[in-house]
């Protein structure tokens, strides 16, 4: 992230999504404020807040995919909620407070992660000497008499020296995989923790207690022994050793410092909690509730978890909405000054549609290319297929709902139906979709008054 300017996020962004680029410079510059606000000094460092965003637009244009890749491209923290999901406190269901604990986890598995791969060499390396421990158990000295102590040495020195060659030989047999079939006898940990289930209306993520950690002491671990074969024992050998060889507090210490400075939080349906008439009562209240309640996380405060407090003043939100019936503006004014910036997503035409098919990396085209080449089966497109369905996608968004480009999965799944479902039996042969077929196959879906069933 700290070499990629602006115009390199938005290139890597077009890589998978199509249009939008107001939105992609928005967020681009978003995360390029984040390395410049590191480059600044200490003292005003703390002081420039991240800029949240809005996007604005109808489903199916990119939003969320937009606020994903980014996070990926950032190697940040990255949590994706529903603004429907949380209700105000006092009500039965999930707190806003909640998204923060779980991003918290997200970023210990991603810190453990990158710790497992940085110690994977030094964890096999004591698994594989374990593994010889058990197939050559190494001899105890013999014990001598002080008379014999002089004279035997030497002899001594040979066992020992037979033994080394011994083990590099196994070593050797060992890594060429000579041994798989071999089983051997290794301990491995069992909890002892009895099972025990808790019924929470909110989950349990709002309990401080690690019930875990704090039953492990009257119920210590276990041994057990078990035959395996040897490349099972191996692996088996490997997970405990990264086990011990982790540092905890490391990870927490450094997760925390990656979700407070690079976190971001993904805040889908936004619309959903505005209230397009404020004198109604009823859920209305509730949806102004969690409004309320966003605020103070939105702006900055402290948040407790079981790994410690996180502060949320440089957490990046980037929130969405279709905003069909209500409007941004029937958000409540403190909630509107929370996310300076809006983006408006425009609606997908024809031509988006076929660069969508055939542009990205992960293309749909491409995609069901791959899937069907398992089975042998070579599946090629002409350009006037892709433009027909692209014609059909945009012509039955405007008939029933329009979703965006998750009506070119309908297109494609309807299309190649048959094809799926026969490929196993077919061999290896090609198809070329045509226009024609296209029209064939999906003509029902057009001239249908009853899209309903068509509709994923």
């Amino acid at each position: 992230m700290e070499t990629l300017t602006p115009r390199q996020i938005v290139a890597e962004l077009d890589k998978y999504i199509i249009g939008q680029n107001k939105a992609k410079r928005m967020v681009a510059i978003a995360l390029r404020n984040r390395w410049r606000r590191r480059q600044v000094p200490e003292d005003l460092r703390d002081e420039i807040a991240p800029k949240n965003i809005i996007m604005i637009g109808p489903t199916g244009v990119g939003k969320t995919e937009i606020a994903r890749r980014l996070a990926k491209l950032a190697e940040s923290p990255f949590l994706k909620v529903e603004a429907s999901k949380f209700t105000e406190v006092g009500y039965v269901g999930r707190d806003v407070e909640s998204m923060i604990r779980d991003l918290m986890e997200i970023g210990i598995n991603m810190v453990k992660e990158e710790q497992y791969e940085a110690l994977r060499p030094k964890a096999e390396e004591l698994a594989e000497e374990r593994i010889l421990d058990i197939l050559l158990p190494v001899r105890q000295p013999r014990k001598l008499r002080r008379s014999q102590l002089q004279s035997s040495s030497k002899e001594n020195d040979e066992e020992i020296d037979v033994a080394q060659r011994t083990r590099e030989k196994f070593r050797r047999l060992l890594r060429n995989g000579k041994l798989d079939d071999r089983e051997v006898e290794i301990e491995t940990q069992v909890s002892s923790l009895p099972v025990v289930e808790i019924f929470s209306p909110g989950g349990t993520e709002e309990m401080d207690i690690n019930i875990k950690d704090m039953m492990s002491s009257f119920f210590p671990g276990k041994t057990k022994r078990r035959r395996v074969k040897v490349p099972d024992a191996l692996r088996t050998l490997v997970q405990e050793e990264l086990s011990r060889l982790l540092d905890n507090e490391k990870v927490i210490k450094t997760a925390k410092g990656r979700v407070e400075q690079t976190g971001i939080v993904f805040v889908d349906e936004l619309d959903k909690i505005a209230s397009a008439h404020a004198s109604s009562h009823g859920p209305d209240i509730s949806r102004e509730g969690v409004q309320r309640d966003l605020l103070p996380i939105i702006e900055g405060s402290n948040v407790n978890t079981k790994h410690g407090v996180v502060k949320t003043d440089h957490i990046l939100f980037i929130a969405a909405g279709a905003f069909h019936v209500s409007k941004p503006s029937d958000l409540i004014p403190e909630i509107q000054g929370r996310f300076p910036l809006r983006a408006e997503l425009s609606a997908l035409t024809r031509n988006d549609f076929v660069r969508i098919l055939t542009e990205p990396k992960n293309a749909l085209v491409k995609q069901y290319q791959e899937l069907l080449k398992t089975e042998n089966l070579t599946l090629e497109f002409t350009s006037e297929a892709i433009e027909e369905m692209a014609i059909l996608a945009e012509e039955v968004n405007e008939r029933a709902e329009n979703i965006g480009a998750r009506r070119l999965h309908t297109i494609m799944e309807k299309l190649l139906e048959e094809i799926s479902f026969d490929a196993p039996d077919m061999g290896c042969v090609e198809i070329t979709i045509t226009p024609e077929m296209v029209s064939e196959r999906l003509s029902d879906i057009v001239k249908s008054d009853d899209l309903s069933r068509y509709i994923l």
